[in-house]
């Protein structure tokens, strides 16, 4: 019953928050300036989309924590501290989206400058997890704090990039999320205050897909992107389950793939391998409706998380 009170609480808090934000954003004329080298047709379709819909995930997270206080699930601190990395990451994303809002333009801080800071944030969380929590691969197997520092560094600011370049088509970013979401409450639950975060999350990712669904009435930003990949990092922290990263990110994992070996083709070898990177693109410019490809990228998604956590498992 508790579950059920979290749950719908978030929701409905979450929903009337995002189509308040949208209602504000289109008064702003806070859209989205898609990117000239992008597919085409998302200048004229998606250009006056409002964007920063992500925001709605840190007030929502506000209350989750307050509500999983107030019943009892878990102390203050206790909920407080999972936060830690999808409010950071969150900043860095906001930060990104009101330079590009504030310059009408599709680009926001240089991609060196945007790394530098993402160290800046993620690297003393990766200490403080190392030295208060402990970072387990999986549980029984704690890893060195001269390891564990730079290998959490490296896969969330690789979660971060990857769920960044994923949410490029309606629903996609945000349906995979849930999905993983979903996984990671049967498989890798952790204690009381695990649980409640992630079905916070799960409740608040649902609230968005309905504003974010095709056609999309808003979409994520940055800020929402770095909020949903810093918090399925920190989930797989907490639950002492961090190697569970890579099935919950499989798709994330897929589509920044294929970012890297476009770069690399054209840099060394002067030629494309996909159509246009990330590969939900390849797929635009190959006829797929936008529905189908989010649809199957789901199921890819499903399907692929769902075989290496039964790999997982085994091992």
């Amino acid at each position: 019953m508790n579950s059920l009170f979290l749950f719908g609480v978030v929701f409905l808090c979450a929903f009337f928050l995002e189509r308040d934000w949208i209602e504000r954003s289109n008064c702003w004329n806070m859209t989205q300036v898609q990117k000239e080298y992008g597919p085409q047709n998302h200048i004229e379709t998606k250009s006056k989309t409002p964007s920063m819909g992500g925001v709605m995930f840190i007030l929502a997270s506000l209350i989750t924590l307050i509500v999983i206080v107030v019943m009892g699930w878990a102390a203050f601190w206790d909920v407080f501290i999972i936060w830690l990395l999808p409010w950071g990451a969150a900043l860095i994303g906001f930060a990104d989206d009101w330079i590009k809002f504030k310059s009408r333009s599709s680009e926001g801080f240089p991609s060196l400058v945007k790394l530098v800071i993402q160290i800046i944030i993620v690297v003393p969380w990766a200490i403080l997890m190392s030295w208060k929590q402990g970072v387990s691969l999986c549980p029984g197997v704690l890893l060195p704090w001269w390891f564990a520092v730079p290998f959490l560094a490296i896969l969330t600011i690789g979660m971060l990039n990857a769920v960044n370049v994923t949410d490029g088509l309606d629903g996609l970013a945000i349906g995979a999320t849930i999905i993983s979401l979903v996984m990671f409450l049967t498989w890798f639950p952790g204690n009381s205050a695990v649980r409640g975060c992630a079905l916070g999350t799960l409740s608040m990712s649902l609230a968005f897909l309905w504003y974010n669904a095709y056609p999309a009435a808003v979409f994520m930003g940055d800020v929402g992107s770095h909020f949903l990949a810093g918090m399925l990092v920190s989930l797989c922290v907490f639950s002492d389950f961090i190697i569970a990263v890579i099935p919950l990110g499989f798709l994330f994992g897929i589509e920044i793939l294929s970012v890297s070996i476009q770069l690399v083709a054209i840099h060394k070898f002067k030629r494309k391998v996909f159509k246009m990177s990330p590969l939900h693109h390849h797929f635009e410019l190959s006829g797929w409706s936008e529905i189908q490809i989010v649809t199957r990228f789901w199921l890819i998604h499903g399907l692929g998380a769902w075989a290496l956590i039964y790999i997982f498992l085994q091992w």
